[in-house]
């Protein structure tokens, strides 16, 4: 975490914590790099606690692929005990639960205090149309009953998405059941291991997943159906990067030496590809080419990477405000403490209806042409972001932002 001085230093507007009952797209948005541990690690509390207060926002406590099928039990016992323990002494981050099964969701909310606030949802495997209500419906259960709103976040990983000639039929299905259920629908998923599985792939570190075609494919189908700005879409996470030490390389690091010499930060650098974090760095990249935000980790040393890098530099701040027609003052009351209003509200209160923007300007850095009709919706997601993850002050980059959070 950054000291009050370091984010005076490196940030012109600061980041900003949210609410989970805040509006979904800034919750979404803010889940940032979550971390997903196994319920049977020991001494599950103290782990989340310390995980939050290095930097991570959400947590997921797993109960499916990384606990062996006979210490199931053992880990529900253990995701039971965490979340009260957590109730006496909470963490910055949201906790989540992934099941195995829809069972285990009345499972533990049957096993956990009925006013916890510790828990923000469940994540929930192998998602599919045929599935999908059995997981959903005790959730939304649950909320009429419970007094904190439980979020769901299902994962798009099965066969039928994966194989070309079912893949549009169960993905359209898939769009139509969570939009019966968007009040529950915190973000969508991708089980990229899942995925690679079933073709007996798994990437290299020297790879993004975006170099292993068939997964990529489905990547963006999924973004192509589930993840549309018009209304009908969802935030879509980006895959698991799996990871965190230093592997045999055959191709060059992905990290060029310039950026980091110029700033006196070249061991820093080789620190970087050493533990492989320069694909990590360059998957990040293209996850927002290509529409996802936040990112899956299975270690701590990845969150404070991904938030660095979900930071919104100034140039894209401003080039975002001139596209939407507003001043940064009409930002001001968006995601505190827990309003419910949305970038896209702000918008609307202040600016001008999206039918009704037109036109082209340049940039005030002089480097390129905003159109304000196609860069609507980039914007209000670049907004979004800012607002969650802060914006840096013009002079400074992602390479700044990473040599004051990472662990050298």
């Amino acid at each position: 975490m950054l000291s009050s001085s370091e984010s005076e230093r490196l940030f012109h507007r600061r980041p900003r914590a949210v609410a989970i009952d805040g509006d979904v797209d800034l919750v979404s948005t803010a889940l940032g790099a979550t971390l997903y541990i196994p319920a049977v690690r020991d001494n599950l509390a103290d782990l989340i606690v310390r995980a939050g207060a290095a930097g991570s926002v959400s947590v997921v406590i797993d109960l499916e692929d990384a606990v062996p099928d006979e210490d199931v039990q053992s880990g529900v016992a253990a995701i039971v005990s965490t979340l009260d323990a957590l109730s006496a002494r909470p963490s910055v981050s949201m906790v989540f639960v992934r099941v195995r099964h829809p069972g285990q969701i009345d499972e533990v909310l049957d096993a956990i205090a009925a006013d916890t606030d510790t828990l923000a949802g469940f994540v929930l495997p192998k998602f599919s149309a045929d599935t999908g209500r059995s997981f959903l419906d005790p959730i939304v259960a649950a909320n009429t009953t419970r007094p904190h709103r439980l979020r769901a976040m299902p994962i798009i990983e099965t066969p039928r998405v994966l194989h070309l000639e079912t893949r549009s039929e169960e993905l359209h299905a898939i769009a139509e059941l969570l939009d019966a259920y968007r009040s529950v629908i915190l973000a969508v998923r991708i089980g990229a291991t899942d995925l690679s599985g079933a073709f007996g792939i798994r990437r290299d570190p020297d790879l993004t997943i975006y170099d292993v075609h068939p997964v990529a494919s489905v990547i963006a189908s999924i973004v192509n159906v589930l993840g549309r700005r018009d209304g009908t879409g969802f935030i879509i996470t980006g895959p698991v990067w799996e990871y965190y030490n230093a592997h045999e390389r055959m191709f060059r690091p992905l990290l060029r030496n310039t950026p980091f010499r110029e700033i006196d930060a070249v061991r820093f650098r080789n620190r970087l590809v050493s533990r492989d974090l320069d694909g990590l760095l360059r998957e990040l990249v293209l996850d927002r080419a290509n529409g996802l935000q936040g990112k899956t980790v299975i270690h701590p040393t990845h969150v404070n990477v991904v938030h660095s890098v979900c930071a919104v530099s100034h140039e894209e701040f401003v080039d975002a405000l001139a596209v939407l027609n507003i001043s940064e003052r009409d930002l001001a009351d968006v995601g505190a403490g827990g309003a419910t209003q949305s970038v896209t509200d702000a918008v609307d209160a202040v600016g001008t209806p999206a039918a009704d923007v037109g036109g082209v300007l340049p940039s005030e850095y002089r480097n390129k042409m905003n159109e304000r009709r196609p860069h609507r919706n980039w914007a209000i997601r670049t907004l979004t972001r800012a607002t969650v993850f802060g914006v840096t002050r013009p002079e400074v980059g992602v390479i700044e932002l990473l040599t004051a959070v990472v662990d050298r």
